[in-house]
């Protein structure tokens, strides 16, 4: 059995709360529990908010017709009603709808006989400038939130690990589908593991920061065409001991979030992708997105007075010689290297 996602590769965080025991918070924030609410819900609640107004103050438009009496003069003229051409519940719905969706059609008016009918008139009429206010705006924000936006910015399918300029790096590849750019995009990734302090405390899924450029300044992309986004595995990476061999019997995640402003609207998208390593527990078997000894292949070539890129090839890798062992150890042979090329040239002053 495989170890469950922290992250899916949708970007959908694999976490549900339970037992949660102070719920009123929720309806503290009302505005925010339902713009967060799925559409299915989102809609019913938008449906029944406007039928159940519309109901309940139809129902005190018939009361009020039937208490006046309106409803026995129907046929005389010398009667003055609360309200004209008001004859059952269904008109007294009507004219409820009428009235919070400030139509007027003109064949059921308020006459100036009815003071409680204006007053009625006046609540519906604020009580309903403010349902119309809370609900369009939940439905406004819920359908401009940016999170599909999010979709058309890809991650490469596999993680590599590979030399780059004789160091190893972890490598991922981050793209952009559209032609409306990410504005102000930045990067980070984290390594989830589950670790045992020296205390003896277990802290399941802790997560550690892994440099992607923050003190260089590389984090910042301008995403125009597809970025390698490179991690460096040196004495303050997670990954410093670990070797091929170690990487097969390893098991943790790296999640990868991208965050930016949507160029025509303004607001922030997040896209979230992981990675997993993990393996059978009745047999060493590596999940393979993450390659050791793997490079990405080149997406962009020049054309006549424009770059292209091929985005047919996003996810592809090909292998390349590199070593299996742990950075620790390939930094500490690259030492004895260059001492023994120091030691074994002869300097001038024996001469």
């Amino acid at each position: 059995r495989k170890r469950q996602r922290y992250v899916e590769k949708d970007g959908k965080c694999n976490v549900q709360h339970g037992n949660v025991r102070e719920t009123y918070r929720y309806l503290t924030d009302i505005f925010t529990t339902l713009v967060d609410l799925k559409w299915r819900f989102s809609l019913l609640i938008f449906i029944l908010a406007y039928a159940l107004t519309w109901l309940f103050f139809g129902l005190i438009w018939w009361v009020i017709a039937y208490s006046r009496g309106d409803l026995e003069h129907l046929g005389d003229h010398s009667w003055t009603p609360c309200v004209n051409n008001l004859n059952g519940f269904v008109s007294a719905f009507l004219f409820s709808i009428e009235t919070e969706t400030t139509i007027g059609y003109g064949h059921r008016v308020i006459t100036d006989t009815c003071p409680e009918g204006i007053v009625l008139l006046l609540l519906q009429a604020i009580l309903g400038s403010m349902v119309n206010a809370f609900m369009v705006g939940c439905m406004f924000v819920k359908i401009s939130q940016p999170n599909k936006r999010a979709e058309t910015l890809v991650f490469s399918s596999h993680a590599v690990v590979s030399l780059r300029d004789d160091r190893l790096c972890l490598m991922f590849r981050v793209g952009d589908l559209r032609d409306s750019h990410i504005v102000e995009a930045s990067i980070r990734a984290k390594l989830i593991q589950s670790k045992q302090t020296q205390e003896g405390e277990f802290i399941p899924l802790d997560q550690t920061d892994l440099s992607v450029g923050f003190e260089t300044g590389d984090d910042r992309l301008f995403l125009v065409s597809p970025l390698i986004i490179s991690h460096e595995i040196d004495e303050r990476s997670p990954f410093w001991d670990v070797s091929r061999g170690q990487l097969e019997r390893d098991d943790f995640e790296i999640v990868v979030i991208l965050e930016g402003m949507v160029e025509a609207t303004g607001m922030t998208c997040q896209a979230r992708n992981s990675y997993l390593v993990t393996k059978v527990l009745w047999a060493p078997y590596l999940a393979d997105e993450v390659l050791w000894g793997h490079r990405f292949t080149p997406l962009l070539s020049l054309e006549e007075g424009f770059y292209e890129v091929d985005y047919g090839g996003f996810h592809h890798t090909v292998p390349v010689p590199t070593p299996a062992c742990s950075a620790r150890q390939l930094a500490a042979a690259a030492a004895r290297r260059d001492a023994h090329l120091y030691w074994s040239i002869p300097s001038r002053l024996d001469e």
